[in-house]
């Protein structure tokens, strides 16, 4: 397949390494100017890769979208008039509600929305390395997207494993219910997610879950609050080495997706007038970090 990854981040060049790797024809297109950008996977030989490439966003059957949510809408505007209208426009990104504000230029293409367990890290420009091995699930987002199942196969066999579900939204509530969980507390303590195991942290992402609990269920999602919490241990466990994306974000100093996470849950209740205190206080620390830099700067 001509593959395009737009974001050639973490995730995406992850994913961009591993589609090269089996065969198919696999293009970057990152905020770099540069023609061509290099990536070297963990050991493996470092693979080139046009990048900005017009003809290749036109050629494309599969648009893999790995911005970050809060980007999404300024990167793939510009560039929709290049892609057709048969390319699968696939969106793997932490939170919820970036893909909506596109919704009326997205109707003539068939949309997917992915979440991933994978973990990735950039350790430097060109070099990543695969921190966790994990699990994809890949759903419609319209129409179109539903007669899509066949993508699956061309991901799993690159990067396993990759399930369909029918009820991505479900998915996706789920890992929102994750991301509330760990990212902003993670960002905060400045720890990694192991740390939060700790017995200090436990009321508080107990109550995180039940708020998201009660929203997800004005929204049509069902969850049981002891199988949700005990999968949120089950990942603080699993990626207890692991620093957050929003823990690396602010780390840096860089916007994070506090707005499509924590953010879109409280907009959410707002509309199904729900209160959400705990996820409030989470949103709004997170919130005067990222304006004490611009205070500072």
């Amino acid at each position: 397949m001509n593959i395009v990854v737009l974001g050639p981040g973490a995730i995406g060049a992850l994913w961009a390494s591993h589609l090269s790797t089996s065969g198919h024809n696999v293009s970057l297109w990152g905020r770099s100017p540069t023609a061509t950008t290099s990536i070297q996977l963990d050991d493996s030989p470092k693979q080139n890769f046009s990048n900005q490439n017009q003809q290749a966003l036109e050629d494309a059957d599969l648009l893999l979208v790995t911005v970050k949510a809060w980007q999404v809408e300024q990167a793939l505007t510009p560039l929709i008039k290049f892609i057709n209208t048969d390319c699968i426009i696939l969106f793997m990104h932490n939170g919820m509600g970036a893909v909506d504000s596109l919704a009326k230029q997205l109707k003539p293409y068939p949309v997917l929305l992915a979440t991933t367990t994978h973990g990735a890290l950039k350790i430097s420009t060109n070099k990543v390395s695969h921190t966790g091995k994990g699990s994809t699930q890949v759903g419609p987002y319209n129409e179109q997207g539903a007669r899509c199942k066949f993508i699956v196969e061309v991901l799993n066999y690159s990067v396993p494993s990759v399930n369909w579900n029918s009820d991505i939204l479900s998915a996706l509530w789920q890992k929102l219910a994750i991301n509330c969980a760990i990212n902003p507390l993670t960002a905060i303590e400045q720890c990694k997610n192991g740390d939060l195991a700790e017995p200090r942290f436990q009321q508080r992402i107990s109550t995180v879950i039940k708020e998201v609990i009660e929203v997800a269920q004005a929204e049509g999602i069902a969850f049981s609050f002891p199988v949700l919490r005990e999968t949120v241990a089950t990942v603080i466990n699993a990626t207890k080495e692991n620093y957050s994306s929003m823990h690396q974000d602010v780390f840096y100093k860089r916007k994070s997706e506090i707005d499509f996470i924590t953010g879109y849950l409280i907009d959410t209740a707002k509309h199904h007038h729900i209160e959400t205190p705990e996820n409030n206080k989470l949103y709004q620390a997170i919130k005067q970090i990222e304006s004490s830099w611009k205070r500072h700067d």
